[in-house]
């Protein structure tokens, strides 16, 4: 099922709404309002007289707090007779969804000379369909859908679900309609020259809500309110390009958008419409991406996961001791079995990244206390690491999936055809990755890092490490292609296929240095870079599909890993052109708004990178990319113990002259920082700053 290019989106905790761009639900779509992996309602078309009304625009505001749709009549004739010539109403549709309600004020104002007649109609319809259905998974049966009840000002849909479980939806009216039926209300407009009507809709998701249009705009304010001070943990950021200026502010207010607060803090949920749930992997990337924006979001990343650990074997969902959780889902289908993802634990990478990610907040805000509550589960997930990750005691973490319902593939590149050899065979497992082998090396020298800070015996993972990335070496590099095997498969044998995968054994530390340049300028190649990044594989490659899922596309997260790993070994102005590329992918893109891929064609000069069909759009890593990309040309570490900022070899891309960064924290105290491009080379300097926060430049 297609989700409509255009699409807008709203969201908040456990809910969220794809409308249309005039403000409905349209059915045969994945438009809808959703909880919890249920569609809630599946249709909210609007017409005047009979007809669509004209879309003047569509703006949904730069903290994503609502929609405001702007729309007139067209040309329409009415029931007495009378004609109301186009463009004499004029109609908002201000729409914004908070604590499982969707509220809507449609407010129709007439600019004619004479009384406006009409008829505005709204048809609605509740379908509780599960998000896997909606993704086009056919069901044998469903459970019981009841006929709606309608009472006064408001219909309720209720669904007897397979799991036992009752779903319900509310639509309430005020005022009264003039008649309301199960799937539509009717409303007779007579409205003086120069006067205005409202209605206001309320959409509930979990039982009886008040359709009073006098509280709309105090409760709009509230959900305003809350975004703004979610964002306001975030460090501010201004620079010398207005159009980034734009993608920047999009990029965090997303961020936010698509973080729920949990019990054990916020988590950011990973993409609408399809992944708007909890993913282990891609809220572990998302932290890192953000660490020097809001290390909060890492802090309840990590405490979420820690407290979902697996603690059993259960290979219906590939759940082993110490495991992390791949994703969550809370919808009839996970609660029935018909899916498999209701707790799920196949990847294999989550584990070592949950630990590298433990050990990067440790250094990013010296927080000894949340690490000292989860360590338990950072041994936990060593011991997994060591007896279940490495399959067959090599030294190396594989996979191989454990239930026939589970992902075949359980890297970051999931795809069932994503792991190859060189002539286009598929890899047969277990399988051991590339990049998994980087994230474990980083594991063990993190988790070194962190038992030394608390007191612990670190001499065994240190050792580990340094192990590990002998034998990387030595399996992996393969001479012949100058990179990185792809993965190595059941037999040890290696998958000789250049992929992007490399670019993230840079990012962990485990590439030898002497193999870097001949790595990044691998990346940079015509063959892998597009012009708006680097492709997952390159067009050399014998499964080359620019407009494949994982063998050819271009991720912006995938390209964030890449430019922090060539940044690690030094070569900052190839991160500063992946940093360009996406920059300028995202002008051509709605609301500056970077999606979750888009296909790898090379660049044409007067056209925008070319997009795929079903990507998630916003996607929580994608989100971040232009965060992490500024931090990774800047250079950012921090050192909370002195109160210190340091900013290693900073550059900055082509496109921007100026970055003013505000309310940067490290260790109670905060500054802000000015980096200037002056005479070729780069000028930084603190504005202000507060409790001896300081900023040191290093080369």
């Amino acid at each position: 099922m297609l989700v409509e290019r255009r699409a807008r989106t709203l969201k908040h905790g456990d809910s969220f709404a794809v409308l249309a761009v005039e403000g409905d639900l349209r059915e045969n779509s994945a438009d809808g309002l959703y909880h919890r992996d249920t569609r809630h309602l599946s249709r909210l078309e609007l017409t005047l007289g009979g007809a669509r009304p004209i879309l003047l625009s569509s703006a949904l505001r730069d903290d994503n707090s609502a929609l405001v749709c702007d729309l007139s009549n067209s040309d329409l004739m009415a029931s007495d007779g009378t004609r109301l010539p186009s463009e004499t109403l004029h109609m908002r549709r201000f729409q914004f969804l908070w604590d499982g309600v969707l509220r809507e004020c449609i407010r129709i104002r007439n600019f004619g000379d004479r009384e406006a007649r009409t008829e505005l109609e709204l048809s609605f319809a509740a379908d509780f369909a599960d998000i896997f259905e909606v993704r086009g998974s056919a069901r044998a049966r469903r459970g019981h859908l009841c006929p709606p009840e309608v009472a006064g000002d408001r219909v309720t849909f209720r669904y007897q679900g397979l799991d036992e479980r009752e779903r319900r939806t509310d639509v309430a009216f005020d005022p009264a309609p003039d008649a309301l039926h199960g799937s539509r209300a009717i409303y007779r407009l007579c409205i003086d020259p120069k006067d205005s009507v409202a209605i206001h809709v309320t959409i509930g998701t979990g039982g009886p809500v008040e359709a009073n249009g006098s509280r709309f705009f105090s409760t709009a304010r509230t959900a305003r309110r809350a975004l703004r001070d979610a964002a306001s943990r975030s460090a501010a950021v201004f620079t010398s390009n207005e159009v980034f200026n734009e993608a920047i502010r999009r990029s965090v207010a997303d961020i936010h958008m698509l973080t729920t607060e949990t019990e054990h803090g916020p988590y950011p949920y990973a993409g609408i419409p399809w992944f708007s749930t909890a993913f282990g992997r891609d809220g572990l990337l998302t932290a890192f991406e953000t660490l020097w924006l809001d290390p909060e979001i890492a802090r309840g990343v990590l405490r979420f996961l820690a407290a979902h650990q697996a603690r059993e074997n259960d290979p219906a969902s590939d759940a082993e001791p110490g495991k992390i959780l791949h994703e969550m889902r809370r919808g009839e289908m996970a609660e029935t079995g018909e899916v498999p993802f209701r707790l799920y634990y196949g990847s294999v990478d989550a584990t070592p990244l949950f630990v590298m990610l433990a050990a990067a907040y440790l250094e990013r805000t010296g927080d000894l206390e949340t690490l000292r509550a989860i360590w338990p589960a950072i041994e936990a997930a060593l011991i997994w690491m060591k007896q279940y990750g490495d399959r067959d005691g090599d030294g190396f973490l594989e996979y191989g999936r454990k239930a026939e319902t589970g992902l075949s593939n359980h890297g970051w590149k999931d795809s069932h055809d994503s792991v190859f050899h060189a002539d286009g065979t598929m890899a047969r497992g277990p399988i051991a990755l590339c990049e998994v082998q980087g994230y474990a090396y980083a594991a063990w020298r993190g988790a070194a890092r962190i038992a030394a800070k608390l007191g612990q015996d670190a001499k065994d993972m240190r050792e580990r490490a340094d192990a590990l990335r002998e034998r990387f070496e030595a399996a992996f590099w393969c001479e012949d292609i100058g990179t990185y095997a792809l993965a190595l498969d059941g037999d040890k044998r290696p998958c000789r296929v250049r992929s992007s995968n490399a670019g993230h054994a840079l990012w962990t530390g485990i590439a030898a240095p002497e193999r870097a340049e001949r790595i990044v300028r691998q990346l940079m190649s015509a063959s892998f870079f597009s012009g708006w990044g680097v492709r997952t594989i390159p067009t050399v490659e014998a499964r080359y599909n620019p407009m494949s899922y994982h063998n050819g596309s271009v991720w912006p997260h995938d390209n964030a890993i890449i430019a922090a790993g060539l940044a690690r070994y030094g070569f900052k102005a190839e991160a500063a052109r992946i940093f360009e590329a996406l920059f300028d992918a995202s002008v051509h893109v709605e609301l500056r708004r970077l999606p979750e891929l888009f296909c790898g064609f090379a660049r044409s000069r007067g056209q925008g990178p070319t997009f795929y069909p079903v990507a998630c759009m916003p996607q929580a890593w994608s989100a971040a990319t232009p965060v992490s990309l500024l931090g990774t040309c800047l250079g950012l570490r921090f050192d909370p113990a002195h109160r210190r900022v340091e900013m290693h070899d900073p550059v900055l891309p082509g496109f921007l002259e100026s970055v003013t960064l505000g309310d940067l924290r490290v260790g109670g105290g905060t500054l802000e920082a000015e980096i200037q491009r002056a005479s070729g080379s780069l000028a930084v300097a603190v504005v202000r700053r507060s409790n001896g926060a300081r900023l040191l430049v290093s080369h």
